[in-house]
């Protein structure tokens, strides 16, 4: 534990751990509308989940409430049954899909770590959603590759939430837009990299930082200039875009 944390009450470390997972200007206001608006809603087996993830060496890495929640009321208003997700973690995100989605709903995650997984698999387990869910191990572009050589899986996707690494973010979009039926939605979580996508390009950052920065903002400007799609780029969580696919 840093020295500046010592003394401090866990729930205040993970007041400080949200404070970076969203970019209003005002800690208080992001506050207000989890409490408001998120934390009044969650399940028990979604807040058991997040704070869980949020104990974990690289919790930052999860999608945060108010993006979930989102995205729960995102599957349901189109009526998703067959989606798919590019980075699992410990499951949060495929956890609010798994309960989005219907009985029937099936969900593709894809995630070359699965240790992190297991760890939430048991509240997933006890959510009884599992059966919805075809975790598969590895790299994402053999997996991704192998389904678009499937005929029956061309088109057939309602949805995909891409939250993976930046560096093959375009690779990833070529393929699920074969994937991905037409109408049907493709999100791109993180595309504002924490504000750094507006910094100049001088600007003081890691050389992690500085290369995730520069592969987020030739996604974003793809994402801009592909008329295969329509999209809209969300200041929720540390920015998420969506794609609709329209040809």
């Amino acid at each position: 534990m840093a020295e500046s944390d010592q003394g401090k009450s866990p729930n205040a470390n993970a007041q400080k751990k949200l404070a970076q997972k969203h970019l209003l200007q005002s800690d208080g206001l992001y506050q207000y509308i989890l409490e408001t608006s998120v934390y009044p809603g969650e399940s028990e087996c979604l807040k058991e989940l997040r704070e869980l993830t949020a104990n974990h060496p690289r919790g930052l890495m999860a999608v945060p409430a108010d993006e979930g929640q989102f995205l729960m009321l995102l599957l349901k208003l189109i009526n998703a049954k067959k989606t798919i997700e590019i980075g699992v973690f410990t499951g949060y995100s495929l956890l609010c899909t798994a309960l989005a989605l219907p009985p029937d709903g099936k969900i593709i995650g894809i995630d070359m770590n699965r240790e992190s997984y297991d760890l939430g698999r048991p509240i997933i387990e006890n959510a009884e959603v599992a059966h919805k869910i075809d975790f598969r191990e590895g790299l994402a572009l053999p997996i991704l590759d192998e389904l678009v050589q499937t005929e029956e899986m061309l088109d057939s996707f309602d949805f995909a939430f891409v939250d993976a690494d930046k560096v093959n973010a375009l690779n990833y979009h070529e393929r699920l837009l074969s994937l991905v039926k037409i109408g049907g939605l493709v999100c791109y979580d993180n595309t504002l990299w924490s504000g750094s996508v507006a910094e100049p390009p001088d600007a003081t950052m890691s050389e992690l930082g500085r290369s995730i920065r520069h592969y987020t903002i030739e996604l974003n400007k793809a994402l801009a200039a592909d008329k295969r799609i329509e999209i809209s780029l969300l200041p929720i969580g540390d920015g998420l875009t969506l794609c609709r696919r329209i040809s």
